[in-house]
C-alpha cells in the first residue's frame, strides 16, 4: 500500500481539505492518505468549520479527521509527504535523518505546472471564499497527483 502525508502549519485548513480530496479520487484499498501539521496548535480538533463546509459542497467529508502534529516516525510510515507552503517544508527537513528521509518531501504545488503559484495559500483569517479558492487548487493538483500516482511517475 502506497501511503501519502499531507502537512500545512496547523493541520485544520489546507491539509485537511488535501486530504480529503486526494482521498476521494485514490483507491483505499492501494492508497492511505493522512494528513498532519508542523505545529500542535490544534492537535486533536476538526478541520476548520470553512474547511469542512466546502469540502462538504464539493461532495466530500473530511469532519471525521483530526488535527495532529507531523512527527519524525512519519518518514517511516509514508511514502510521499507533501507540503502547502516553504515554511511547512523547511519545518519537516529540519527533522529529517537523511538523504532517505528528505528525499520524500515535495511542495505539493511543484506537481502541478499550470499552476503559477509556488505555495498554497493559508485561508485562516480569510473568509470562505479563500478556502473555495484554496479547494480549487489543490483539486486540481490532486487530480494531477492522483494520476501519477496510480501511473508511479512522481
Amino acid at each position: 500500500m502506497t501511503s501519502i502525508l499531507m502537512v500545512c502549519l496547523g493541520n485544520i485548513c489546507r491539509s485537511p481539505l488535501a486530504h480529503g480530496i486526494l482521498e476521494s479520487k485514490l483507491p483505499s484499498d492501494q492508497f492511505y492518505i493522512d494528513s498532519a501539521g508542523t505545529a500542535n496548535y490544534h492537535v486533536g480538533d476538526s478541520p476548520d468549520h470553512r474547511s469542512i463546509a466546502v469540502a462538504k459542497s464539493n461532495g466530500i467529508d473530511i469532519s471525521n479527521q483530526r488535527g495532529r502534529q507531523f512527527k519524525v516516525s512519519d518518514f517511516d510510515t509514508f511514502d510521499y509527504i507533501f507540503t502547502m507552503d516553504d515554511s511547512n517544508y523547511q519545518n519537516i527537513i529540519a527533522l529529517a535523518r537523511g538523504a532517505n528521509d528528505i528525499a520524500k518531501v515535495k511542495c505539493i504545488l511543484e506537481l502541478e505546472d499550470t499552476i503559477q503559484l509556488t505555495h498554497v495559500p493559508d485561508p485562516y483569517y480569510g473568509d470562505i471564499s479563500d478556502f473555495q479558492n484554496v479547494f480549487q487548487l489543490l483539486e486540481k493538483v490532486c487530480n494531477t497527483l492522483s494520476n501519477k500516482l496510480q501511473n508511479i511517475t512522481l
